[in-house]
């Protein structure tokens, strides 16, 4: 039994039904996928969350479990360049997987930090090939686990904050900011973040950076289709209230209906505070607590407003990151002072740059992504949401997007109260726990949760992380800690 069917339950119900698992995944949504679900409106196609794809070989690994490959149901198309990255001061760069292209950009930035970015490369692959490769799909059953990796990961320089890592070899505040805001997109201050999170920037450059054609909800049906196909069902309008113990074992769950369903091993993909906090008794858990959970601390939240225009605009690209006048500071009211800044810096998303189907003839479909606090802070979001809406628009209007506001024909908005309420996830955080060392490895929920028997947690809550490569390898470390089928039977 999967509670939600974000990428990290579809992913387990795969891997589970390749072991010969009869599965079934409950998913409280009338449409499945969770963050990646899809929202159709007006004839526009709009992916809810994740728009890329930077590790497509876990999805292949997916496919051929299931004896398929990914390409026979969905279609990723490179994107190149990854981003277009503008910058307050005018300046404008075409980040991609072109080495000698990014090369040139550097020299033309700042020629004295070239040796320094060489060196931030090289940082970055050690990383990628510990922290990623080596250590991503590891399960972390016990502090001893942790100690193994302490000198890998001191060489490392883990403890130090990936900007710092960043600012130590190179000066040009702009190159800091491209070689450094990666942790942003799976919740991160990359001020207060490991360096092990460097990692992401040669993960896209191993790997690319794609675009699932028909938008990400393609890998969604994909995914749908293998469980199908291995006898497994998506029930969608289906929540759990309660996952049933016999002592402390997992012995099914019990949906709000009052519908009790019998399971020989429960994986929850749901929210890791919620599933701890409201689908486990409170007495029989001892390591996460409902103290130690209200005083972890969680990533930033997001508003997201989608929209759609009756004109197209040809010279905006696929993905375009538009950074405000301030980094540090403006995280810091983000993160710490959680208040909602009157600057701000915008990741723009274009699918239509890439899939013209995405939107009715002679239009094109956007989502614009604002970092915000999460709602431990004192915002309104019913009060202050359509200001800020406004002030975004305004702001794409003067820069990006000429005459927006006749041209938009469906808009729609999503703020940290919808996560929280939609997606249940604590005060309205965007990618579960913040991912600082502290609650990093063996210092997160782990995949095997404590105090519990046949109970399992994939997604952006537990190890390794959030982002789409991190909740698919929580997925594949179920390979190596949930029994096969003969050994929970006897």
């Amino acid at each position: 039994m999967v509670i939600g069917s974000g990428f990290g339950g579809l992913a387990a119900a795969v891997r589970l039904g390749a072991r010969g698992y009869r599965v079934t995944v409950l998913e409280r949504l009338e449409l499945p996928g969770g963050r990646a679900r899809v929202f159709r409106q007006d004839g526009f196609t709009f992916d809810a969350g994740p728009t890329i794809v930077t590790a497509p070989a876990l999805f292949e690994d997916l496919w051929s479990l299931c004896g398929r490959r990914l390409a026979d149901d969905v279609e990723l198309r490179a994107l190149s360049p990854f981003y277009q990255v503008r910058f307050a001061d005018g300046t404008c760069v075409d980040w991609s997987g072109d080495a000698a292209a990014i090369r040139a950009t550097v020299a033309r930035l700042s020629p004295s930090d070239l040796p320094g970015y060489e060196q931030i490369l090289a940082l970055s692959e050690r990383v990628y090939h510990v922290a990623f490769e080596q250590l991503g799909h590891v399960p972390f059953n016990s502090w001893r686990d942790m100690v193994r990796q302490a000198p890998a990961l001191l060489r490392l320089r883990a403890e130090r904050s990936l900007y710092a890592q960043v600012a130590a070899h190179v000066r040009d505040p702009r190159l800091r900011f491209l070689l450094s805001f990666h942790p942003l997109f799976i919740g991160g201050n990359p001020f207060t973040a490991s360096s092990l999170y460097g990692l992401i920037l040669h993960l896209e450059r191993a790997g690319g950076v794609h675009f699932a054609m028909g938008g990400t909800g393609r890998l969604v049906q994909g995914l749908v289709g293998l469980i199908e196909r291995q006898g497994g069902e998506v029930r969608c309008g289906a929540e759990v209230a309660e996952v049933m113990l016999r002592d402390r074992t997992a012995i099914g769950v019990q949906l709000a209906g009052g519908e009790r369903v019998p399971a020989d091993v429960v994986v929850s993909n749901a929210d890791t505070a919620w599933t701890y906090e409201h689908l486990l008794p409170t007495a029989k858990r001892r390591r996460w607590s409902n103290r130690r959970l209200s005083r972890a601390s969680y990533s930033m939240g997001l508003f997201v407003w989608y929209f759609g225009t009756r004109q197209q605009y040809p010279s905006v690209p696929h993905h375009t990151i538009l950074v405000g006048p301030r980094y540090r500071d403006l995280l810091r009211d983000i993160f710490e002072r959680k208040v909602l800044a009157e600057d701000f810096s915008l990741y723009l998303h274009r699918p239509t740059a890439t899939d013209p189907s995405l939107a009715p003839p002679g239009c094109d479909a956007f989502y614009v992504l604002s970092p915000v606090p999460h709602l431990t802070g004192e915002l309104d979001w019913h009060r202050c949401a359509e200001e800020y809406r406004q002030r975004i628009e305004r702001h794409l209007e003067a820069t990006l997007l000429p005459g927006l506001r006749a041209q938009i024909v469906t808009s729609r908005v999503m703020t940290p109260l919808d996560f929280e309420q939609q997606l249940l996830a604590r005060c309205g955080s965007a990618f579960g726990m913040e991912p600082l060392l502290r609650q990093s490895a063996w210092f997160r929920p782990q995949n095997r949760a404590e105090d519990f028997e046949r109970f399992y947690l994939v997604g952006a809550g537990t190890h390794p992380g959030a982002g789409v490569p991190g909740v698919l390898s929580s997925a594949r470390i179920l390979d190596s800690v949930v029994p096969h089928g003969d050994a929970v039977l006897h």
